[in-house]
């Protein structure tokens, strides 16, 4: 299975199951970041980490940690 840490800048995926815990897990479903939602890679940065996503219309960068805990299709 794909999470958000494979996707690179263009590419673009639909969050399948957020597989985090606590406080990162609550931030990303309070910002929208539900199964079903579309996210798109926008840019990362030159070492690769973090990386940024267009979710719902926002801009959101996301560690490459957290991005692993994210599964898509």
């Amino acid at each position: 299975m794909r999470n958000l840490a494979a996707l690179k800048p263009g590419d673009g995926a639909v969050i399948d199951e957020i597989n985090l815990k606590g406080g990162m897990r609550r931030r990303l479903l309070d910002i929208g970041m539900i199964p079903g939602t579309a996210v798109e890679c926008v840019g990362e940065s030159p070492a690769g980490d973090p990386k940024a996503f267009l979710v719902r219309g926002a801009v959101i960068a996301i560690r490459s940690e957290d991005c692993a805990g994210i599964s898509v299709l």
